[in-house]
């Protein structure tokens, strides 16, 4: 038997530690004294877990960075055994009291708050292999070889249309939209096509900086808004077009505003688009994660409404699928703006990922993208769940936050002033890293924190959140 022994492993959970890298240690130092030796196999994580009397996914963290540190080595169809060729000798974890600078920044993502990223463990990976695979097996396959549409493929496009149309209320046919490489890619295009040089356009503080940048390389001049518990401050904005005849443009967030996550008020909808409507500006509506809602029912869009006359509206599928697969979308009511984004992606671009969108229009034919998504909102609905129990036991009396109703990230505001710079370098320390305001502030940094729990795991956000709390 490769597997003959139980692991012994003791564990303190009073400790401060994080109970995955105490497993991880407690390997090491086994490795160390020579008790595991070098081809030794491994309990599977679920009898690890059984064992231990361990959440499995905790088990499979403490593996991950086994691995990753080389003191394990993962064979296919056969386990997890002790490396033959070991890292050098070094002292545990618990044991380290001073590492060095080097090591800090090298180890500063091994938890990572990012700003809403999904879980790339729970993609239809499988599923998507299994839809590339029929797309080069069919007997036409050699059609999809060549060149396609600027505006990405037309069947793709209708099954988008059809997407919105039902579920956010859009009204738009298949040339009223232009399929991008993620929605960043769909701003930019939309800021070249139709921003010129020297016209204004109003964004959300704190807010999106990439898509600043899109609007800045166009040539605009920026004007912030404020946001408040209601979203976009709408009221603020009639001053600012009057003193400003230039104004091109409104780029907002609306179904939950990046980086507060709060909600647009049906108010202030109203006034944004009257206000559209009477001074001839566009809305940007930037729709990034419309898809996990974890209420009764989403906002529709501001471009749902049929009374609003300018709009662009911009989403993506990176989120829903994986991170790594670019698909976004733009569309708009104004056919000669799709056909210039079209003109400008060919010139840049010539085409979208053709045999990708066949490969997830085949996932939402056969069903597959709708069972992900009412699986995938489920699993961030728990994590969310988990990381408001979490804030509670270890932010508390420290931080004010408002448990969202979709989305992967929460907004965190201290209740006092806090240094973020000196918070991150002390979270550096101990292996955290977070986006610190100053990447979503116009100019001065909010006193706010957008922390995204969907990448991370049970583990990682209870150590994550555990340390947080300590360092402010």
């Amino acid at each position: 038997m490769l597997r003959p022994w139980k692991l012994e492993i003791q564990l303190d959970h009073k400790s401060g530690k994080a109970i995955y890298l105490q497993i991880a240690d407690a390997v090491i130092a086994d490795i160390q004294s020579g008790r595991l030796t070098k081809g030794t196999a491994l309990p599977g994580s679920r009898t690890l877990a059984q064992d231990l009397q361990v959440n499995r996914n905790t088990v499979v963290e403490a593996l991950n960075v086994l691995l990753n540190e080389e003191w394990l080595v993962s064979r296919e169809r056969k386990g997890i055994f002790v490396s033959e060729a070991l890292p050098a000798l070094r002292k545990s974890r618990s044991s380290q009291r001073s590492p060095k600078p080097e090591d800090v920044e090298k180890d500063s993502c091994r938890i990572h708050f990012d700003d809403g990223h999904p879980d790339s463990r729970i993609a239809p990976v499988a599923e998507l292999a299994r839809a590339y695979r029929q797309i080069f097996n069919r007997k036409a396959r050699w059609q999809m070889m060549g060149y396609g549409n600027e505006l990405g493929d037309i069947e793709f496009r209708k099954a988008i249309v059809q997407m919105l149309n039902l579920q956010r209320g859009l009204k738009l046919d298949e040339h009223m939209v232009c399929i991008t490489r993620g929605s960043q890619m769909a701003t930019y295009l939309a800021a070249q096509c139709l921003i010129e040089k020297g016209d204004v356009v109003l964004v959300e503080n704190p807010g999106y900086q990439p898509a600043w940048k899109a609007f800045e390389s166009a040539g605009a001049k920026l004007i912030p808004l404020g946001v408040d518990q209601n979203g976009l401050i709408v009221e603020d904005i009639e001053a600012i077009l009057k003193r400003n005849k230039r104004i091109k443009a409104v780029y907002t967030t609306p179904h939950r505003q990046y980086p507060t996550t709060v909600m647009l008020s049906l108010q202030r909808r109203l006034e944004l688009i009257k206000l559209s409507n009477k001074y001839a500006f566009t809305i940007i509506e930037d729709d990034y994660d419309n898809e996990f809602h974890f209420g009764y029912r989403p906002i529709m869009p501001l471009s749902s409404y049929p009374e609003l006359k300018n709009y662009i509206y911009v989403g993506t599928l990176s989120k829903v699928v994986a991170p790594a697969l670019r698909i976004g979308y733009l569309s708009s009511n104004d056919p000669s703006f799709i056909k210039r984004v079209g003109a400008l992606r060919k010139i840049i671009d010539v085409q979208s990922d053709n045999i990708m969108e066949q490969a997830i229009l085949e996932l939402i034919r056969d069903g597959t993208l709708k069972r992900h998504i009412r699986k995938a909102t489920q699993h961030y609905k728990a994590k969310r769940d988990q990381v408001a129990g979490l804030l509670d036991q270890y932010l508390k009396n420290k931080a004010d936050y408002i448990v969202p109703e979709g989305g992967l990230a929460f907004w965190i505001t201290p209740r006092k002033g806090t240094d973020w710079k000196k918070v991150s370098e002390r979270l550096r320390k101990k292996g955290i890293k977070i986006f610190t305001p100053e990447l979503y502030s116009f100019k001065e940094p909010v006193n706010g924190l957008r922390l995204g729990y969907g990448s991370l795991t049970e583990a990682q956000l209870e150590e994550g959140l555990k340390i947080l709390g300590e360092c402010l």
